[in-house]
């Protein structure tokens, strides 16, 4: 007897519904699976194996041949677990085959047949969804992250007897949806009000967050930068819903979601300096999101920069620009979305103490340069402010008084990016940063008085043409900060100001 059931399988974040055709017939006893089938999904037939029988049902010993439809697309992972044990039974006659028409199984099973949670199950039912299918049957522990689509319907299950039941209406099982989420709700230990001086880098940060700038801070150790940069998450402004389920497929993806279903603040990822290029941006014999996509829309933070190896650091070259990484194989070419606001530190010299007052630095005129020399200047070019950290007085250290909370700064940033979202309504820009080179003269006009200081500004830093663009884009956003429809003078020197330290360093 023949049998089909619908499952699906990923290549990236793109799902393809895939036929689980089963066909039992006379012959010495096996089961063949076909279709281009990876490990992990050959091994399915040991686990509907021991999951039938140690469900109290009949594995049938005949010929049995599953075929994964379309045969020509490379399937991973164990998600076709549920599908091909279904397929089994439906073809030996011992469920409701009509029903099972109507819903996408997922899920992987154990020996026991109790039915184990999957990564991907978010990507996998929007990309069915937007196929037309709208009933899944999904393993209980993913059933927070697959009901925050609102238009579908999910059943959660426990095992295969359950689901058995359910086709056979023995059993009901009741649609799982999830209550009103709250995307306003603050997660963030971490406020600003702790941090005391540093009024210039805090300053720094606000822009950042205002126009969604990539920023580099440089200064001694014990200066406040990694302090700083652990609260940058406080002061962006909320995901919305569907930035959250963006950053949520990923995660998904990736095996790194938990039980809260959809992820409601922006991700911090700060890897260490020995991360590698693949941990960074992506890849594996089955490519996996890296640490630039599981920063979409939030940070990655890159402490200590000259300490990662050159070709990590160039590696993000490319994510920076794109915003999507592409990542190769044989069998298919997978895109990741890498949205990130690039946030970084680093030390003046390798002993870290260049130019601090309080202390004598000890290196070379050759190890400050082959220090610095880590970062190339297209890097620093991608980067729209720098900013130098001084070591924090003690008079401002020894204050009883609080500084200026996070909130506060929050409620800045959210009325400048609202004047952003209404000059680019319908544009799909949505800060700043995001201006094509192109649309610049569009949206943001300097006036004939000002050019002469830009102008002057140019010649004596030696600005590439990259680097007056994003002068240009965050004297625009310093102007929202201040409410101001024009772009003073005020806000140019500004700008200007935090692209002057690497003349000063690096000497370009």
């Amino acid at each position: 007897m023949f049998s089909c059931i619908k499952t699906c399988a990923l290549e990236g974040l793109e799902g393809h519904i895939i036929d689980v055709e089963t066909d039992i017939s006379r012959g010495m006893p096996k089961f063949m699976l076909v279709g281009l089938p990876a490990t992990s999904i050959k091994e399915s037939i040991e686990r509907a194996r021991a999951a039938i029988r140690n469900s109290g049902l009949e594995f049938p010993v005949a010929k049995i041949t599953t075929n994964l439809c379309p045969a020509n697309l490379k399937k991973e992972g164990t998600q076709m677990d549920l599908a091909i044990a279904l397929g089994v039974l439906a073809s030996s006659d011992q469920i409701n085959y009509e029903k099972s028409h109507d819903y996408i199984f997922l899920g992987e099973l154990s020996l026991d047949g109790a039915i184990n949670r999957i990564d991907g199950a978010l990507p996998m039912v929007i990309s069915c969804r937007d196929l037309g299918h709208k009933k899944f049957i999904v393993p209980a522990a993913n059933k927070n992250e697959c009901a925050v689509i609102a238009d579908v319907e999910i059943y959660p299950v426990e095992n295969l007897n359950q689901v058995v039941d359910f086709l056979d209406s023995k059993k009901d099982i009741s649609r799982y949806v999830v209550d009103d989420i709250d995307m306003a709700k603050d997660f963030f230990a971490l406020d600003f009000e702790d941090m005391r001086g540093q009024e210039k880098l805090k300053r720094a940060l606000e822009i950042s967050a205002a126009g969604n700038h990539n920023l580099l801070m440089l200064g001694p150790p014990g200066s406040g930068k990694t302090m700083a940069a652990k609260r940058l998450p406080s002061i962006m402004p909320r995901l919305t819903f569907e930035e959250a389920i963006e950053v949520t497929k990923i995660y998904s993806v990736a095996g790194l979601l938990k039980e809260e279903g959809l992820i409601r603040q922006r991700p911090f990822r700060s890897p260490h300096h020995s991360a590698s290029a693949a941990s960074l941006i992506g890849g594996g014999r089955i490519p996996k999101p890296g640490e630039v996509s599981l920063a979409h829309n939030g940070v990655l933070f890159l402490d200590e920069l000259p300490e990662f190896q050159r070709p990590v650091i160039e590696a993000l070259r490319q994510p920076m620009e794109d915003c999507v990484v592409n990542i190769s194989r044989v069998s298919a070419t997978l895109q990741y979305p890498s949205d990130f606001l690039f946030l970084c530190s680093m030390n003046p010299c390798p002993c870290g103490y260049l130019g601090d007052p309080n202390h004598e630095c000890t290196c070379s005129q050759r190890e400050i340069s082959n220090y610095l020399g880590k970062i190339s200047a297209p890097i620093l070019d991608r980067i729209d402010i720098h900013v130098e950290v001084n070591p924090v007085p003690f008079d401002d250290l020894a204050s009883a008084a609080k500084a200026e909370s996070s909130a506060s700064i929050l409620a800045r940033v959210e009325r400048a990016r609202n004047i952003q979202l209404q000059r680019f309504k319908g544009k799909k820009i949505y800060s700043n940063s995001q201006i094509p080179d192109k649309l610049i003269h569009q949206y943001i006009e300097i006036h004939p008085s000002l050019k002469k200081l830009i102008e002057m500004a140019f010649k004596k830093y030696k600005f590439s043409g990259r680097a007056y663009n994003k002068i240009l884009k965050v004297a625009r956003t310093i102007a929202d900060l201040e409410g101001s429809d024009q772009i003073k003078d005020s806000h140019l020197l500004e700008a200007i100001s935090y692209r002057s330290l690497a003349s000063q360093y690096w000497g370009s």
